[in-house]
């Protein structure tokens, strides 16, 4: 019994571990770039870090960020994928966060993404789920 109570223990040390949490906000701030996302949007969709803790982000330096901040990094590259499979080329995938969208009351995708809240996130990436055949 002890055994897997150890390995238990150990998983969230693995999924927090600090090389992972880097790589992801390095992908996420390429992807930022890539949508051509200001830093005051990148922030929210962050989860409103302070000014401060962002900057050393962006910089690479990165010693751990909260639970909340990580399933946002998590949809990001999950609706990042979603664009890259949907769309015939790379620059229409970027180009469509900054376009209007029927499905999301006229609104952009990015501008449903800032509302602040993560379950914004979760319905952008569940709208790209449904368009490409409900797959994850």
């Amino acid at each position: 019994m002890a055994p897997t109570a150890t390995k238990r223990a150990a998983r969230p040390a693995r999924e927090r571990s600090p090389d992972r949490l880097a790589t992801g906000m390095r992908a996420f701030f390429r992807i930022m770039d890539a949508w051509g996302v200001d830093n005051d949007a990148a922030r929210i969709l962050l989860g409103r870090p302070s000014r401060a803790t962002f900057f050393l982000w962006k910089k690479g330096q990165v010693r751990g960020a909260p639970h909340d901040t990580l399933q946002r990094i998590s949809y990001v590259l999950g609706i990042y994928k979603a664009l890259q499979l949907l769309f015939p080329s790379p620059a229409q995938a970027d180009a469509w966060v900054k376009k209007e969208n029927d499905l999301l009351g006229g609104q952009t995708a990015l501008a449903r993404m800032c509302a602040g809240d993560v379950t914004d996130l979760a319905a952008v990436r569940a709208l790209l789920d449904a368009a490409r055949g409900g797959g994850a």
